[in-house]
């Protein structure tokens, strides 16, 4: 791993990490600002939950099937983030049908929303419903589900001290904006791409367990592009590179959530190199992953 370069703009990056998690945008990968950039209805932020959402199945078309994991859960609308990055909000229905792949609650019984936790990986059949995505059915696998509520009652006594850790943690990083930058791993992507190579995800578990061996290190997770294509495009797309990079941390490299800080897109602001040759900017197409302790608790 590298020292990073300069610390000014990742320091100003690092005020805005107060903010809620947002899973990234849904980009359509594209080589250059000449293709089309449809807009993607089902590309998520935020949860909004100030639109009432459309009961009527007989007038709606049929959507995408989303296959991820739910991320975020707010009354009747859930987030659910796929392998790449991408996230989409998916509403819940009384039409909706909710079940496990067997017979974990009986077979035949009709679930509940309650049974959809976060962190429990499923696969949606979605209705279009304008620009809202509607859920048909909603499928999970019963050990998945078994796993998730484990974590979410907190029954494993290693979650239960895993849970005061965090809050311990949590409680020492008050001042969120002052932290030492112990070491950068910068992973590279093709144009318009927001997959992972190989080379890539083999660099992020070794960073992540490194990183590990840093007592109270928090990773941020930064998305950049190179100059090609337009602002709105580029952002987007670094944001799914962000997006894609902390999934696989989390779900391949076993970095845990709490040890993550929200993730940014830079777009092309703050190059590493000129976007004036091939060279610099495939320099420029990267995800930087920083390893950061708060100065508070460095050295503790």
């Amino acid at each position: 791993m590298r020292a990073i370069a300069t610390q000014t703009n990742l320091c100003a990056m690092i005020a805005v990490l107060t903010l809620p998690l947002a899973a990234p945008a849904l980009a359509q990968d594209a080589p250059s600002a000449q293709q089309a950039q449809p807009t993607d209805p089902a590309a998520a932020g935020p949860i909004n939950v100030d639109r009432a959402l459309p009961t009527d199945t007989a007038s709606m078309t049929p959507g995408p099937e989303l296959k991820g994991v739910i991320t975020a859960r707010h009354g009747d609308r859930l987030k659910v983030t796929t392998a790449d990055g991408s996230s989409s909000v998916v509403g819940i229905i009384p039409a909706t049908t909710i079940k496990a792949s067997s017979g974990l609650f009986g077979g035949k019984q009709k679930l509940g929303p309650e049974a959809l936790l976060n962190g429990l990986p499923v696969t949606v059949k979605t209705l279009q419903a304008g620009d809202q995505l509607i859920a048909s059915q909603v499928v999970f696998r019963n050990n998945d589900f078994k796993t998730a509520a484990m974590i979410r009652n907190g029954t494993a006594q290693q979650f239960a001290e895993q849970s005061a850790a965090t809050e311990a943690l949590r409680g020492r990083m008050a001042d969120i904006d002052k932290y030492n930058i112990k070491s950068t791993t910068n992973v590279y992507f093709d144009t318009g791409k927001a997959s992972l190579s190989p080379e890539a995800r083999a660099q992020l578990c070794n960073a992540a367990t490194q990183a590990e061996q840093t007592d109270n290190a928090l990773l941020l997770v930064v998305g950049y592009t190179d100059s090609v294509g337009s602002d709105d495009y580029n952002q987007t797309l670094s944001e799914k590179r962000a997006g894609a990079t902390i999934n696989f941390l989390q779900q391949q490299c076993h970095w845990k959530p709490w040890r993550m800080l929200t993730p940014t897109g830079m777009a092309k602001a703050d190059p590493a190199a000129s976007n004036d040759t091939p060279e610099g900017k495939a320099q420029n197409r990267r995800v930087s992953v920083n390893v950061l302790v708060s100065k508070s608790v460095d050295g503790i």
